[in-house]
């Protein structure tokens, strides 16, 4: 005979009470954890597939870890060194472009923009404090024992949890399966199927759809000459997942830096001023890669690689972003997808059992159901 109600409600919330106090308590221990549980369950149909070909469950992860090594160690040899020190220089030269901002603005809005205005006045401090924070957060995450000590654990850490994650995915799911209420398991293996088909088609997906953007973009702006392109499609591409802000932000980005690096004026050239014309062709160009990065994704990309059934809205994703983030930290981010999708689900079910009860149909209709 299965358990009352609520007995079951009160169970089912000391456990959700025990997941959210191990988040609160240990954020930053479990991180290496949840990273290598995230990529291991990205990497697990890889696996799968290499097992449906032949190959044993542990060869299928050998293969999976050689490849991802490799790949990480070209992307800190060529890529990593790069986009580092694009960034410091972008931190460095963020006074100059809002001083050149500044400037422009004095000789196209004179009356707007006098020597003792407010606007003046904060156009001026916000690219020292961009340099200064920046530079202090550089510093600190460079310099801090303990940053150093976290960055070198998650490097060696989260691979070798990934890897055994990835080794044992399919017998742990399995255990898992082996422990649920035997009244409640067809329920609870159903709406696990609806939670993994969301979270398949939203984190396997997005994260192809934000690495093929990234890597378009970086490398489009680079071919066109933008001076930090390469930061500029890391940002766009790490953030492509919450809709239209990836491409709001970074075409606002790039379209700025492009204004004031293609922008025409008095220019010094080996000690000379130099007047120089603005280059329409090189802003258009970095607007239009914009465009068509836009076009791709939602043509493309999206279609294929995400689909149309993964139910979560943008603004219930921004909102569960920002709780989990701000409560738990980077942890809380990193979990707060999956809980969205989970939560999701279980609301999507509750609303479907509501209207085919009591309270929603009332007794009548309930009756002659």
């Amino acid at each position: 005979m299965a358990l009352p109600v609520e007995q079951q409600a009160k169970y089912w919330g000391i456990a959700a009470v025990v997941v959210f106090a191990v988040l609160w308590f240990l954020g930053d221990v479990i991180l290496p954890f949840v990273l290598g549980g995230a990529i291991a369950y990205c990497l697990d149909p890889i696996a799968d597939r290499l097992e449906k070909m032949g190959a044993s469950r542990v060869l299928a992860t050998v293969i999976i870890t050689v490849v991802a090594v490799l790949f990480f160690v070209l992307a800190f040899l060529l890529v990593i060194p790069t986009l580092i020190e694009q960034t410091g220089q972008l931190i460095n030269t963020a006074p100059d472009l809002f001083d050149r901002l500044r400037v422009a603005l004095t000789e196209r809005f004179p009356s707007l923009i006098d020597a003792d205005s407010v606007m003046r006045k904060q156009l001026a401090s916000i690219g020292e404090t961009i340099q200064a924070k920046g530079g202090e957060l550089i510093e600190g995450v460079l310099t801090s024992a303990a940053g150093l000590l976290n960055i070198i654990v998650l490097i060696v850490l989260v691979p070798v949890v990934a890897f055994y994650l990835l080794l044992d995915w399919d017998n742990m799911v399995a255990r898992i399966d082996d422990l649920l209420p035997r009244d409640h398991a067809p329920t609870v293996r159903r709406l696990g199927r609806e939670i993994d088909n969301t979270l398949a088609s939203f984190i396997r997906g997005m994260g192809t759809v934000c690495l093929v953007l990234g890597t378009y973009y970086a490398i489009a702006l680079m071919v066109v000459g933008l001076q930090f392109g390469l930061v500029v499609g890391f940002i766009a591409g790490l953030i492509t997942f919450i809709p239209y802000v990836g491409a709001l932000v970074g075409g606002l980005l790039a379209i700025g830096l492009a204004l004031f690096q293609f922008w025409g004026g008095t220019q010094m050239v080996d000690g000379q001023s130099v007047q120089v014309a603005t280059d329409w062709v090189r802003i258009g160009l970095v607007a239009a890669i914009f465009v068509l990065g836009q076009v791709m994704e939602g043509n493309v990309l999206t279609p294929k690689l995400v689909g149309n059934s993964v139910g979560l809205h943008p603004v219930w994703l921004i909102f569960s972003l920002s709780v989990f983030g701000s409560i738990f930290g980077f942890v809380g981010m990193l979990v707060a997808v999956p809980v969205a999708a989970m939560i999701g689900v279980l609301v999507r079910f509750g609303l479907q059992h509501y209207k085919t009860g009591r309270l929603y149909r009332g007794l009548d209709q309930a009756d002659d159901k």
